[in-house]
């Protein structure tokens, strides 16, 4: 897929991984994942969708990943750098990973979010992901985690 904005998104491939841990470790410097991490998941291409975003230069510069095993699906994660926020990128990631959730068959999609994080809060929210949740001092720094869940239309046909 093509966006003016980010100029593509596109899976990720293990060639991705150096330059999408070396952005974790920028953006996520308490919580980084091990860059092993990253290779562990694209070889669970039956459970995971990774993404990528490029800039029109060809430059990674937002990713994000799903997990998805029957009948929950969990955003791994989702990153943007802080120069193209506010931009649609993150949105745009989203919109994917759900849509390949609902593709999946999923009935939820789960995530787990900083308290201290209004802007991502704010974008699950406007999806409708609702706070279920509190992990507390989930996060190195002491931070809360929020556990939020989206629950997927029922598929046309689809019965209780």
């Amino acid at each position: 897929m093509t966006d003016r904005q980010t100029g593509q998104i596109r899976p990720m491939t293990t060639a991705d991984v150096a330059a999408v841990n070396a952005l974790e470790q920028e953006l996520f410097p308490t919580d980084a994942w091990p860059e092993q991490m990253f290779h562990d998941e694209l070889a669970q291409a039956s459970t995971r969708c990774y993404l990528v975003a490029e800039d029109a230069y060809g430059r990674i510069i937002a990713y994000a990943g799903l997990m998805a095993v029957q009948p929950i699906a969990d955003i791994q994660t989702i990153a943007v750098v802080p120069q193209r926020e506010g931009q649609g990128i993150g949105t745009l990631l989203l919109t994917m990973l759900i849509d390949a959730a609902r593709d999946r068959g999923m009935a939820d999609v789960m995530l787990e979010v900083r308290s201290d994080n209004p802007r991502a809060r704010a974008l699950y929210e406007r999806f409708g992901f609702e706070q279920i949740h509190v992990r507390p001092r989930y996060y190195r720094d002491g931070a809360d985690a929020l556990v939020m869940r989206l629950i997927l239309s029922m598929r046309d046909g689809a019965t209780w």
